[in-house]
């Protein structure tokens, strides 16, 4: 089994609606967001698949975060911006921009909100 990451990252703010504590107020963070690749085995050129593809993709996703209030961004805009859903979003946005034969390959989407935290979302577990 071959694992494919690339990073990627975004400067952005957001507030947590339903939260009592700090994080209910304004807040920012520098985001490092990882896009994990699975692939039983390479092809002809000796590649699961193409870092520039990936990060291609995961950059483009992660420009529409950056600079911007979470909060203010479908479907951000009744849904909680946590880590953990921003993972969600960002897997889900990774599969449509990979397309059905490379999405299956998806392995995980990690969002690090902090050096020290991160939340992960995979369609199976990863651990």
């Amino acid at each position: 089994m071959f694992l494919l990451n690339v990073k990627a990252s975004y400067d952005s703010a957001h507030f947590l609606r339903n939260y009592k504590g700090r994080c209910e107020n304004l807040h920012g963070h520098h985001y490092v967001v990882e896009a994990g690749l699975a692939f039983d085995d390479v092809g002809e050129g000796g590649m699961a698949f193409d870092f520039t593809d990936a990060k291609r993709h995961l950059r483009a996703i992660a420009n529409e975060l950056d600079h911007q209030n979470i909060n203010d961004l479908e479907p951000f805009t009744t849904l909680e911006p946590s880590a953990e859903n921003q993972a969600r979003w960002i897997f889900q946005q990774m599969q449509a921009r990979l397309g059905a034969e490379v999405a299956e390959h998806l392995a995980y989407v990690r969002v690090w909100e902090t050096p020290n935290q991160w939340a992960q979302y995979s369609l199976k577990p990863t651990w």
